[in-house]
């Protein structure tokens, strides 16, 4: 028998599990379907366990500079693996708290891999072998993104970003393939943790796509804390075993290392949906949709990471959030998409929002903008008397003052430029931020001491 629904969600990470809970809020009678556990790249592989990592990594800053405040610890030393074991109970914790915050919201959480049988029909494979099919009045793909391996000779010995959350310990020395923020980012937890790190860049430069002067002030730093970044090179093969491998380079080094990170890119995961069946257009390897989240067919939806327009949490759950508020809460609305303020939990931290300089330029010309910025070293590190500085970046409109991004590489860069984007998406000017009264001492305060 065909158990019949409002909506069926497929995948439940972040904007499937905001989507169903909304919607059943409204009263719609509500399935989500999820293979694997509930929560989504970001709370089992992805943002909640890498930050965890991030903080445990930034211990032997902490531990090296207490000896200039006066504190004497004696010997330390770091156990990854005891730090690993405690990140996996967390994310088992949040896990069974998101399985309960589905059974109180009254949405049914259906475990199995879904695929499409017909244009309203889902066909449930469980992991013991029965299947189920349901059918939906309205259905929605929020199945995310999978990381991809380079097309190399023993690409397949690599970790991506999703193993090294099931690792026992860390090898002594890894090699990270990749420039964007997942290789930045791990590139510093291991470097931190203890492990030798070479990072392969087939640029010039780490991460593209920022602001040029902020990637290029979080390089400097990486280099400075003993990241082996080398840029313009990329790798041709891997060979040995695991444990013992070696890495062949394009120009033609070879480094041996007990691990490799394949940080090379995530693609929407649409393989095993059967889309074809629905008849549900496929662009590329990501499934387009309009203002409304809806795809070429009326009744189905998709949001967050198998769209691939901006593949961030937040973004997927305010998407699922406006889908059930438009089709049940008699609340119509589309996500704005044009002002996403974006973080790299890299060390030292990148945060931005807005234009970038580049960016800006393009739109309005060189003379058509101002950059003002502020480089210093914090007042947490005067005493230590360690870099790196921190880098602060306004980038204004001349013809009306207006603010067009607001840029930060340094200590708790994210907390800050979260509430500078309220700012912004409001519409500030320079004159707005210069009258607004400095919280002193601090480093956010050098947003409104900008001198013009």
């Amino acid at each position: 028998m065909t158990a019949s629904y409002d909506l069926i969600v497929l995948g439940a990470g972040s904007g499937g599990l905001a989507a169903a809970k909304r919607a059943a809020s409204y009263g719609a009678r509500v399935a989500i379907v999820e293979g694997d556990r509930v929560g989504g790249t970001c709370v089992i592989r992805g943002c909640v366990p890498k930050k965890l990592l991030v903080y445990g990594s930034a211990y032997h800053h902490h531990l090296a500079d207490a000896a200039s405040y006066g504190w004497s610890l004696g010997e330390v030393r770091c156990d990854p693996a005891t730090l690993l074991t405690n990140v996996r109970a967390e994310v088992d914790r949040l896990n069974r708290l998101h399985i309960g915050f589905l059974e109180k919201a009254g949405v049914e959480l259906v475990s199995g891999w879904g695929s499409f049988s017909g244009p309203d029909t889902v066909a449930v494979q469980a992991a013991d072998g029965s299947s189920r099919e349901l059918r939906g009045e309205r259905i929605l793909i929020a199945v995310g993104g999978r990381p991809q391996r380079p097309g190399i000779p023993g690409a397949e010995l690599g970790w991506v970003s999703d193993d090294l959350f099931n690792l026992e310990r860390f090898p002594e020395r890894m090699v990270v393939v990749g420039a964007g923020f997942i290789a930045c980012e791990f590139a510093g937890i291991l470097n931190g943790l203890g492990v030798q790190v070479t990072q392969l860049v087939r640029r010039e430069q780490i991460l593209r796509g920022f602001d040029r002067e902020l990637a290029a002030s979080v390089q400097e730093a990486m280099l400075a804390e003993g990241v082996d970044l080398r840029c313009g090179i990329s790798p041709t093969a891997i060979s040995g075993t695991p444990g013992d491998l070696r890495v062949t380079t394009s120009n033609g080094e070879t480094i041996d290392c007990g691990g490799v990170l394949l940080a090379t890119g995530r693609l929407p995961f649409v393989e095993g949906l059967n889309l074809e069946a629905a008849g549900v257009a496929v662009e590329g390897s990501r499934i387009p949709v309009d203002a409304d989240q809806r795809t070429n067919l009326p009744h189905v939806y998709a949001v967050g990471d198998v769209t691939d327009r901006i593949n961030l949490t937040p973004v997927a759950i305010d998407e699922g959030r406006a889908l059930a508020d438009s089709l049940w809460g008699g609340k119509p609305r589309r996500v704005d998409h044009s002002l996403v303020a974006s973080a790299v939990f890299s060390q030292p931290e990148l945060a931005t929002v807005g234009l970038t300089e580049e960016e800006a330029i393009e739109r309005h010309g060189a003379d058509g903008i101002r950059i003002h910025r502020a480089s210093f070293r914090p007042m947490s590190q005067a005493l230590p008397a360690r870099d790196p500085k921190v880098l602060l970046k306004l980038v204004v409109e001349v013809a009306s003052g207006r603010v067009l991004g607001c840029h930060m590489v340094g200590k708790h860069a994210a907390e800050i430029i979260q509430m500078a984007a309220i700012a912004i998406g409001m519409g500030a000017t320079k004159a707005d931020f210069d009258r607004t009264m400095a919280l002193h001492p601090s480093v956010a305060e050098e947003f409104v001491t900008m001198a013009n």
